[in-house]
């Protein structure tokens, strides 16, 4: 099952948040169009609206998984509201305890994300938070991390999808929500 919105087109939510995301031409580099998610986020009533969508009709949830590093920001108080546990899903290299590892392929080349072992206990129900869905390939490298320790990824909340990367297509039966769709 796939949900292209959290909330109700009729929300308001979708504008909203357009109108508080900025496009930064040719950052990092030339041709890229960066979202700059800051104004959002300088906006109280506008994070807590994001938030309160993130974590809203996903069932009962027992971790919420945040994706480094834009995805810790949304992920912590989504995980706060759900009264569910934060796990941290960072790039190689950041955990200290011993980790499962998840190797995910790039457009030039390929990136490891990773938890710690003990993050997820078998059945626990997970909902995966980051900022951006683009090609889809660290948010299934998540998922992969989730299911390999037993537990259930309940779906992936993510604030903005860019439709033309068609990042749902690396994520088959998973359940993605998106607030706003580019």
């Amino acid at each position: 099952m796939t949900s292209s919105q959290a909330a109700p087109a009729d929300s308001g939510l979708p504008e909203l948040i357009g109108r508080r995301i900025r496009d930064v031409p040719d950052y990092p580099q030339p041709g890229i169009v960066f979202k700059d998610i800051t104004p959002l986020l300088a906006d109280g009533a506008a994070f807590a609206a994001v938030v309160s969508a993130l974590a809203d009709g996903h069932g009962p949830i027992d971790k919420v998984a945040g994706i480094e590093a834009r995805g810790f920001i949304f992920a912590a108080p989504v995980a706060c509201c759900l009264r569910a546990g934060l796990i941290p899903v960072r790039k190689q290299g950041k955990l200290p305890a011993k980790v499962s590892s998840e190797t995910y392929a790039l457009e030039y080349g390929t990136a490891t994300v990773e938890v710690h072992t003990d993050a997820f206990e078998p059945g626990d129900r997970v909902l995966i938070v980051d900022d951006v869905l683009a090609t889809g390939g660290t948010a299934a490298a998540a998922a992969r991390l989730v299911r390999r320790s037993g537990a259930e990824v309940a779906a992936i909340s993510v604030l903005l999808e860019l439709g033309f990367l068609n990042g749902r297509a690396s994520l088959p039966g998973l359940e993605v929500r998106s607030l706003l769709a580019v």
